[in-house]
């Protein structure tokens, strides 16, 4: 896959979580509780998502490569998108950024071309289950189920539009104006979360814990890309000392990195899950709006 070890790091964490969802849905199945198969599509379409972010899924280019941003200065992947390149394109040039800044800025367009990539394969999986929908001819029970589940993907889908649009302006608006030293978050995942719950159905008190909980978040997702970074150089400097063959250098390396990799393994799985706790309670929140 010629991943590199930051990236290995990821996909063990997204593939942990996705372990853990399966045993749980056939848990689940078991006792009769999917019967829709809600659950199920669920976990195939999160699974495709895995398969296409690593390149994994046997198509050319389909891989979201991590950026050299951070190790070398410059970035070494697309966006895939003409107004977010111009975006960039303008930031970089602009004068308003330090390093630190701009390699903050990366992280924010990187992950607005994730998402957009996520909604794109969510909307081929809905517009797939609508043609065969479309094919039946005799309406039934099963029908009307499927029917349910059609409209539950449409209102992801509008909550993932909605939160690309908004991601969008923000950018935006961080590349012409600089980043906002008042700004109450930096993390590109938790502003995200923040914009959303501010229009969920949270009263004071629970917008407010919920902000404190966003810091905890925030600062766990500081600590993970501190290890990811340190887990890179160790790699770097591992490939150097195997060309020495100093064996007793080699060796410190080698435990040197793997307590690395197994401290970045941990904290990915922990920040993804507390990311899945905390969108799942903000979509019931939004949900609880529509109705």
């Amino acid at each position: 896959l010629h991943l590199s070890a930051v990236k290995l790091a990821e996909l063990h964490s997204d593939l942990k979580i996705q372990e853990k969802d399966e045993l749980s849905w056939k848990k689940l199945k078991a006792e009769g509780l999917d019967e829709d198969g809600e659950k199920e599509a669920k976990l195939r379409r999160n699974l495709n998502v895995i398969m296409t972010k690593y390149g994994m899924n046997g198509k050319k280019d389909s891989q979201l490569v991590d950026t050299n941003y951070i190790k070398d200065g410059t970035e070494s992947d697309t966006l895939d998108d003409p107004r977010l390149e111009k975006l960039w394109s303008k930031a970089k040039t602009s004068g308003k950024f330090s390093d630190e800044e701009l390699d903050k800025l990366w992280r924010e367009f990187k992950h607005h071309k994730e998402k957009v990539h996520e909604y794109n394969i969510l909307l081929e999986t809905v517009s797939r289950t609508e043609d065969i929908h479309k094919n039946v001819i005799n309406p039934s029970e099963e029908n009307l189920v499927k029917e349910e589940i059609l409209h539950n993907k449409h209102r992801e889908l509008k909550e993932k539009l909605r939160s690309i649009n908004q991601g969008f302006e923000r950018l935006r608006k961080v590349s012409h104006q600089g980043y906002d030293t008042t700004s109450e978050f930096e993390e590109p995942r938790v502003i995200d979360l923040w914009d959303m719950a501010k229009s969920a159905n949270f009263t004071e008190k629970e917008l407010e814990s919920f902000r404190e909980e966003l810091k905890h978040f925030e600062a766990k997702i500081e600590k993970h890309h501190h290890y990811q970074k340190q887990l890179e150089i160790s790699h770097q400097k591992l490939k150097h000392v195997e060309g020495t063959g100093d064996k007793e250098h080699l060796n410190r390396n080698k435990e040197k990195y793997a307590m690395l990799e197994e401290k970045t393994k941990e904290l990915g799985y922990k920040v993804k899950k507390h990311l899945q706790d905390l969108s799942s309670r903000i979509s019931q929140g939004l949900q609880h709006n529509e109705l």
